[in-house]
């Protein structure tokens, strides 16, 4: 009985990876759109505010990713 709990209450702390594995699926959905749009348009992000915007969103995800790997390796 008591080993039953024991490795119920250690199943509860494991942390679900879903998060990672979902947070790492749109990033590289990101990576993609981002270098097929370079590809396929010669002034893509032509303004200085266009390409800071598009490096902001991608560090946001990028820290996003790392942050949620972190909580789920703890």
């Amino acid at each position: 009985m008591i080993q039953g709990l024991l490795l119920f209450a250690a199943e509860e702390a494991e942390r679900s990876e879903t998060p990672f594995y979902v947070a790492g699926v749109i990033f590289a959905c990101w990576a993609i759109f981002i270098g097929v749009s370079g590809l396929r348009s010669a002034s893509f992000a032509s303004t200085a505010a266009q390409g800071r915007t598009l490096i902001a969103v991608s560090l946001l995800m990028m820290i996003a990713c790392m942050g949620i790997a972190v909580y789920v390796s703890n």
